[in-house]
């Protein structure tokens, strides 16, 4: 990757959206009315929103002309196949179940291979597909490299899954029906958007098949994994990314893909499988039932053909040049401010290592939360909590809170959408919460329901 200062962004700004600071009164009271959860906040009353980078990219020239394009027909439409078309020639996969974001798409593929009392196994679950898991009473089981959890070591690929823990796993639930499927998240969101080595996706491909398990790529991120692979792996520094994707994919027995990411869309998303098995018509009939019919699922034409586009300009290089190297332009500047974070840099953002950052506040108390609502406050910049309260829980057995491992918060960085100057500000609004943090308390939650309790939970600061 060149040094960022040697080259400018690759393309031009054709429109532009206003945007405000409140002052730091109005942003106090907001969050408290907010019940101190930024996805309570109104948009309008955040300055720069990192929230998440799913469907608020900026979308192209050529993606707006080719909505124009969008067929509307309920059945058959030509936009259904320009995007089945797409998919087939990266993912390498010949049935494609759309629908309208990729939360839809872990519900169908859960709804079809998850039984009760089963294990999905993976390198780190996010949120949604953890939630997804557990209402089907089965146990998401994360099997990240150990090196994945420690946010001060540097290795090139920390969204790895461990092979021995992999093996130990199918070994044990393989031949009793226990494990419905293996999922590999590329990039790895929960832990930093950490990339995955083609090295270890064959491997863990390879485990999976010799065991009769099918493996599947959450593949929301699959362009800046492939990014990654292309500039830190051996062996594909000189190999176009669209090559690189579908070696990927052909590891695989299909992909859920929230298309809100990598396919610089605003909504959409989409289920594929390699062969059909029984599967697909399974699939397709829930689609039905909850999207759509087959060849729309939940979305417009138009947005099929903006989707088939982005697929092809999220692998262009240069984007992704400039993309993954503005996710490193910031973490770089937070570096330098002293502010403990998951490195490397990954693809999507930056990840800040909460438990570091605010080692006197226990994890009961969530400091990542805590963090989240200072930088609103401060800032105006609205991050996301990804710790004990997105993935803690209440141990079934004994009714104690269960804490996950890490304990981040993430500043998400929409494509196409700030710039560099926009990274600066957030920059500064840490470097002045560094200074100040010991005045930062810990939080209470007051309420929260049982599964993905971060979208609606509501806090209390601690006195």
């Amino acid at each position: 990757m060149r040094e960022r200062n040697t080259y400018a962004e690759p393309y031009r700004i054709k429109m532009v959206e206003l945007i405000e600071q409140r002052d730091e009164a109005y942003r106090k009271d907001a969050i408290r009315a907010a019940g101190y959860n930024v996805f309570n906040l109104k948009a309008e009353d955040v300055y720069i929103d990192l929230l998440t980078d799913s469907g608020t990219s900026a979308m192209s020239d050529r993606q707006w002309a080719r909505v124009f394009l969008g067929d509307e027909s309920y059945a058959g439409a030509k936009s259904y196949f320009s995007l089945e078309n797409a998919v087939r020639d990266i993912f390498g996969c010949k049935y494609l179940v759309v629908t309208h974001q990729g939360r839809a798409a872990e519900n169908i593929l859960m709804g079809i291979f998850v039984k009760e009392g089963q294990r999905v196994l993976g390198n780190m679950h996010f949120d949604t597909t953890e939630g997804h898991i557990r209402l089907r009473g089965a146990e998401p089981v994360n099997l990240l490299r150990k090196e994945g959890y420690d946010t001060t070591c540097e290795l090139p690929f920390k969204g790895d899954i461990d092979l021995d823990l992999l093996e130990a796993e199918l070994k044990a639930g393989a031949p009793e029906g226990k494990v419905p499927f293996v999922m590999m998240t590329v990039t790895c969101n929960s832990n930093g958007g950490q990339p995955v080595s083609m090295e270890n996706i064959r491997a863990a491909s390879a485990l999976a098949k010799s065991y009769g398990v099918p493996f599947f790529f959450d593949a929301a991120r699959y362009a800046e994994n492939c990014y990654f692979i292309k500039t830190r792996e051996k062996g594909y520094a000189d190999k176009p990314l669209a090559e690189i994707a579908r070696e990927m994919f052909s590891y695989g027995d299909g992909a859920t893909m929230s298309c809100k990411k990598d396919a610089l869309v605003n909504i959409g998303g989409f289920l594929a499988i390699k062969e059909d098995s029984g599967h697909y018509e399974a699939a397709s009939q829930k689609q039905i039932q909850y999207e759509g019919f087959r060849t729309y699922g939940g979305l417009a034409g138009r947005d099929m053909e903006a989707i088939a586009e982005g697929l092809y300009e999220g692998l262009c290089e240069n984007y992704l040049e400039d993309r993954i190297g503005q996710v490193k332009y910031l973490s770089d500047r937070l570096t330098e401010a002293g502010v403990p974070m998951q490195l490397p840099s990954g693809g999507h953002g930056v990840f800040i290592d909460a438990k570091r950052f605010l080692p006197g506040i226990p994890q009961e108390c969530f400091p990542a939360q805590a963090l989240v609502v200072a930088l609103y406050e401060k800032g105006g910049v609205r991050g996301v909590e990804l710790g004990g309260c997105a993935f803690g829980r209440k141990d079934p057995a004994t009714g104690e809170d269960v804490f996950p491992e890490m304990e981040m918060v993430r500043l998400a960085i929409p494509r196409r959408a700030y710039t560099d100057r926009h990274m600066d500000a957030v920059a500064d609004t840490m470097e002045q919460l560094q200074k100040d943090k010991d005045s930062i308390k810990g939080m209470r939650l007051v309420y929260a329901p049982d599964i993905m309790r971060h979208f609606s939970a509501r806090f209390e600061p601690m006195v």
